[in-house]
């Protein structure tokens, strides 16, 4: 069984990016995977922006990075990027810290003009971090999903299609990566 772990970078408690987090939970674990999930915006503000690395909370989180095989990051852009709180728990990554792993940027946005924010802002920030093996992410343009709570309703098939589709290939290089450990 793979650990997969989804990082979700919103700052707010109800948002596009928990209900798409809960979605990509929801679909993993019913194909058995081990997942877990950070909210990042529940991690304590004072840890985060005074780069606490002794923090529990934060140890916990780091740690979750350290055992996955794959990370999933979910965002909103905000000013053709990720969000603030989502770089502040970046910073806490050390140097190599996504080394070996399958990272998947799932970023959403107001409109298509933030569609390079997962080619110019995401991958540079997991390459820095040793992401090696970095998806092609998937952007959604708001009026593409709606959510209500952690319940996401795609309104777009063809969106609904790429996230499984994304999902289902993360899942298969997964397995893939273990027969090849094992051979």
């Amino acid at each position: 069984m793979s650990k997969i772990v989804i990082i979700s970078g919103s700052p707010t408690k109800t948002s596009r990016s928990s209900a798409i987090s809960s979605y990509i939970e929801n679909q993993l674990i019913n194909q058995v995977q081990q997942v877990s999930k950070i909210t990042v915006r529940d991690l304590p503000p004072e840890d985060l922006i005074y780069a606490n690395f002794n923090s529990p909370e934060i140890k916990r989180a780091l740690s979750q990075i350290e055992q996955a095989q794959a990370v999933i990051v979910v965002s909103p852009v905000y000013k053709a990027s990720y969000t603030g709180v989502l770089k502040a728990f970046f910073d806490l990554i050390p140097e190599k810290g996504l080394a070996d792993k399958i990272i998947l940027p799932i970023a959403t946005g107001g409109s298509i003009a933030h569609l390079l924010s997962l080619e110019y802002a995401f991958k540079p920030l997991f390459s820095v971090l040793g992401g090696q093996e970095i998806k092609d992410g998937i952007y959604f343009v708001d009026s593409q999903i709606s959510y209500q709570e952690n319940q996401l309703t795609f309104l777009d098939v063809d969106v609904e299609h790429r996230v499984n589709t994304a999902l289902q290939e993360l899942v298969n290089r997964l397995a893939e990566k273990k027969l090849s450990v094992q051979s």
